[in-house]
């Protein structure tokens, strides 16, 4: 259910957006036809409000009984959702960087000690995985116990993300992906000439990508 209605919050925001010519070129460097912005959510309180309630209702859920020591939002995107469910479940906030800053005290994860924590990693979004492995690392490398992550949404279009996962033994809680997209219905559904671009892509998305400029080839997750 929270898929469906992450989805939904994502469209009503204008989170998903569909490109019918120049393809988006996301972080990971494959070339999509649509990206998720869940940075638009942030400046819309009724949205935030309701995505930070079906990330504390998923976190429990999952955690069942033995919750997290503390929440660790990733930079930058993930640290205002991290700082937001800390506060609904009263729980310590830290951030991570993808590297240590250089200077001061050059610190990867900020915000107090996680020294023999059970800490969850939030992020706004996941593609193939590749920024989790800095972050956890960072996390690990600090003292803390870092076996789940949660984030917004999961791409689950190209290949690596399952992979890095299982080898980081880290859980991925993902509360949409673009299944959850098409199948969303109501005023916010994507038009149909956005749902035939996104399922010609999914279709084939390593293809699709090459063929717009993007990655062709996936590269050997780094571990």
């Amino acid at each position: 259910m929270s898929g469906a209605s992450m989805a939904r919050l994502l469209l009503e925001g204008g989170a998903v957006q569909v490109s019918h010519g120049q393809p988006f070129i996301l972080a990971a460097g494959w070339a999509s036809p649509a990206y998720i912005d869940c940075r638009l959510l942030i400046g819309e309180p009724r949205l935030r409000r309701a995505a930070v309630a079906l990330a504390t209702e998923a976190i429990r859920a999952n955690f069942a009984g033995a919750p997290p020591d503390a929440i660790a939002g990733a930079e930058t995107a993930g640290i205002p959702w991290a700082a937001w469910l800390a506060e609904a479940l009263d729980l310590p906030l830290r951030y991570v960087r993808k590297r240590p800053l250089g200077i001061g005290r050059n610190a990867q994860v900020e915000g107090g000690s996680v020294e023999g924590m059970r800490v969850l990693l939030v992020d706004d979004l996941m593609t193939d995985g590749g920024s989790k492995v800095a972050f956890t690392r960072g996390l690990r490398s600090a003292g803390a116990a870092v076996d789940q992550a949660l984030c917004l949404f999961q791409h689950g279009t190209f290949p690596g993300g399952a992979e890095r996962m299982e080898k980081l033994g880290l859980s991925l809680v993902a509360l949409a992906n673009w299944r959850d997209v098409l199948d969303a219905g109501g005023v916010s559904a994507l038009p149909e000439a956005d749902r035939a671009v996104l399922e010609r892509f999914l279709a084939d998305p390593i293809g699709w990508s090459a063929a717009h400029g993007g990655r062709a080839t996936l590269l050997k997750p780094a571990l």
